[in-house]
């Protein structure tokens, strides 16, 4: 008879059998994940690893021989590309003073046009002038080019920012620091540490919520680059196979390398900081392979909480935590007793220059070029490298000059509400913008001055009149303009009648003296004699591209232009009436240095080298003795100026504009509401104009005069020649078809 199975004995198979299904559904389900886990790690980690911004970079600082410099912009230039004075230089970015001058060990760099590598060079100069540029061996070389300062970026979405680094990028003694604080045991364990995770599995248990971790950096790594940095058991049980699947899969020095660039260490606004690469150009402004021990000790201690130890906000904090990893490694043996000593008494070593864009009106000309050319999502994720015009230590002297005059002529008129500025500095020969102001601090918040806000101009455009009259053929600097009173009916029925600042008229003055004491009166009666058509037609040639109605108020300046478009008419008349859009992007390379785009000069004449010489003397005289003279307050009496000044109507807005050797700028002043002000052209923007000018090498400009030209001695009342020998005339260049016979007595 056969034995029947208790039901106890069956009851226990039937568990066993669910129980083996569970598992198998289990270790299916795992397999299924770690599938999908491994899937995801290689994907993400052999493909496109981050989306790099494109990095916008300032004109190369290039030395050679005979070139003048500003008093202070070479130590500037060189503190904020953080170079590093030594008692000796014999390393990249170290500088030494000698009796001659300085001895720079400059950086090497990935131009356009091929790799540079840093050279030691000794740069002779007397009295900011570079009188010789030898290499250490004694050989004379024609030019030094540093490496452009960094000055921005065009970030992604998330506003994560890095600078891609190797292994043989790191200093001596990084990788040791960094695995004696963060993870001793690196190259000996699989990704995950047992004695680590069980050592804050209790800590955490005892404490009855997640209070400490035992990630390796390979975890921390999985966690920053795949998960999120939310303390969950979730993502920590998630956490340990990946790191296990990241460790098989790639090598220690290929975990550890994408660990170096990705890790966050910092934040600069809306900004991130990853990587120690841009790490250290944040907080030190050196490449990282420049770094000393107790900086490298710094940057790793940051690690542990960027916020809380950020040395810029939190300097003793950080000097306490940096103390702490240098007497680590101490402990480990890594460092004597006498070098943890030595290193913790060092400062933060800290750079000097801002890590807050400094140039925000700047960089919203240069999305607004790239735009034209580049996708959005091009500019913001393929680390491309955009090369730009702009002149740090002219940008720096703009700003300077705008906060100090801005804050002058608040005390000297009682707090004026809401007053702002702008300045727009470019290269006289180039059309290149060098610096751009965009608000009365240097930055601004919603509005770029500079850019996007367009004032009547006032005038300005008194020299377009006088370049239109001239281009006639038919004035010269002499010609009589009568400056009565003028009455314009207007198409409601009123009557249009401009006054002279000073409320006076003055009879009949030569042309050039319309201009230099700007006589509202007699430039209307100018332009109308010329045709307001023909005045807005020379505008046009100029650069301006918008739609204005010929009504005779756009004579004095009755339209609304940017500083912007203001110094483009500017740029027009200093280089020498030939037309070319004002420009600022030179190049975009991809990262690895090849070529992209180039942006070269487009030019064409707007005006004859005749009309434009009689313009430039007259535009001097307006500085020298005109309405612009108080510029020489700033300035020495021999170098040479041509500019105009601006004031609308109940004074709402203060202008001035000019050239002087290589550098034409414009400054706006004014409320942001457009009521009125104090301020005059000569009372306002003249003094930012005057003291950025001041602080600008100046190399003199000499015009070529036009062989259709000539000198003439002249009476100013008659307009007739006389010899030079007679009392009260004045020598003006005159069109040789216009030219007056001579008298040969000073009679009149």
């Amino acid at each position: 008879m056969r034995n029947k199975a208790s039901p106890k004995n069956s009851g226990g198979w039937i568990s066993w059998l669910w129980l083996f299904k569970f598992a198998t559904v289990l270790l299916v389900v795992g397999a299924v994940a770690l599938v999908y886990l491994d899937a995801q790690i290689r994907h993400r980690f052999e493909g496109h690893r981050w989306s790099l911004p494109a990095k916008v970079y300032a004109r190369p600082l290039e030395l050679f021989t005979g070139q003048q410099l500003a008093t202070g912009q070479l130590d500037y230039e060189l503190t904020q590309l953080g170079y590093r004075w030594v008692n000796r230089a014999k390393a990249p970015g170290q500088v030494q003073k000698t009796n001659q001058g300085i001895v720079i060990f400059s950086r090497g760099f990935r131009f356009a046009d091929g790799d540079q590598k840093g050279h030691e060079v000794e740069v002779s100069l007397k009295r900011n002038k570079i009188t010789g540029l030898r290499q250490t061996s004694g050989a004379s070389i024609a030019l030094l080019r540093l490496e452009p300062q960094l000055v921005g970026g065009i970030y992604p979405a998330h506003n994560e920012d890095r600078e891609l680094i190797q292994l043989n990028d790191l200093p001596n003694g990084f990788i040791e620091t960094l695995l004696a604080v963060e993870d001793r045991h690196y190259y000996s364990h699989y990704g995950v540490s047992p004695w680590g995770i069980a050592r804050a599995m209790w800590a955490n248990v005892k404490a009855g919520a997640v209070v400490q971790g035992g990630s390796t950096l390979t975890q921390q790594l999985v966690k920053n680059f795949y998960l999120t940095d939310r303390q969950t058991l979730w993502r920590k049980l998630i956490e340990a196979p990946m790191a296990l699947l990241l460790n098989i899969h790639y090598s220690k020095d290929e975990v550890l390398e994408v660990y170096l660039n990705e890790v966050f260490v910092g934040q600069a606004g809306k900004r991130a900081i990853h990587g120690f690469g841009l790490a250290s150009r944040f907080y030190f402004g050196q490449p990282l392979s420049e770094l000393k021990l107790h900086q490298v000790a710094l940057l790793v201690g940051l690690v542990k909480g960027p916020s809380y130890y950020n040395p810029q906000r939190h300097p003793e904090r950080a000097i306490k935590r940096r103390n702490l990893v240098l007497s680590i490694l101490a402990q480990q043996g890594l460092i004597s007793e006498a070098q943890k000593m030595n290193y913790q008494g060092l400062p933060l070593d800290l750079t000097e220059a801002s890590q807050v864009s400094r140039y925000p009106a700047y960089m919203d000309v240069v999305r607004q070029q790239l735009q034209q050319h580049y996708q959005a999502s091009a500019l913001s994720n393929h680390g491309l490298r955009i090369f730009t015009s702009l002149d740090p230590w002219v940008q720096h002297q703009a700003d300077t000059a705008m906060v100090e005059q801005v804050n002058k002529l608040k005390q000297r008129h009682g707090n004026i509400e809401g007053l702002q500025g702008a300045a727009v500095v470019s290269h006289r020969g180039s059309g290149e913008l060098l610096a751009l102001v965009g608000d009365h601090n240097g930055g601004y918040a919603g509005h770029n001055w500079a850019l996007d806000r367009s004032r009547q101009v006032g005038s300005l455009l008194k020299p377009v009149v006088h370049l239109a009259a001239l281009e006639t053929g038919q004035y010269s600097l002499v010609t009589s303009i009568d400056d009565a009173p003028i009455a314009l009916p207007q198409a409601d029925g009123s009557l249009w009648q401009p006054q002279n600042y000073d409320h006076k008229s003055h009879g009949k003055v030569p042309m050039y003296e319309t201009l230099v004491k700007s006589y509202n009166q007699a430039n209307v009666r100018l332009g109308l004699q010329v045709g307001v058509d023909k005045v807005l037609q020379q505008l046009r040639r100029m650069g301006v591209e918008q739609s204005i109605p010929a009504y005779p108020s756009v004579l004095l300046g009755a339209v609304e232009m940017s500083p912007l478009q203001v110094n483009q008419v500017y740029q027009t008349i200093a280089s020498n009436g030939f037309y070319s859009p004002l420009s600022l992007v030179r190049q975009v390379t991809e990262a690895n240095g090849r070529l992209l785009s180039h942006f070269p000069f487009a030019v064409r004449q707007s005006a004859s080298n005749d009309s434009i010489y009689l313009l430039h003397h007259e535009m001097r005289m307006v500085a020298r003795e005109g309405t612009a003279r108080g510029v020489y307050r700033f300035l020495p009496k021999q170098q040479k100026v041509a500019a105009k000044t601006g004031t609308t109507n109940d004074q709402r807005d203060s202008w001035f504009a000019g050239f002087s050797g290589r550098h034409v700028a414009t400054v706006w002043l004014g409320r942001e509401d457009a009521k009125p002000t104090p301020l005059t052209g000569a009372g306002g923007a003249l003094n930012v104009w005057g003291q950025m000018m001041q602080h600008l090498a100046y190399t003199d400009h000499e015009d070529i005069k036009p062989q259709s030209i000539d000198y003439y001695y002249l009476n100013i009342t008659t307009g007739k020649a006389m010899p030079d020998n007679c009392p009260n005339g004045v020598w003006l260049p005159m069109l040789k078809t216009l030219a007056p016979p001579i008298n040969t007595t000073c009679g009149y």
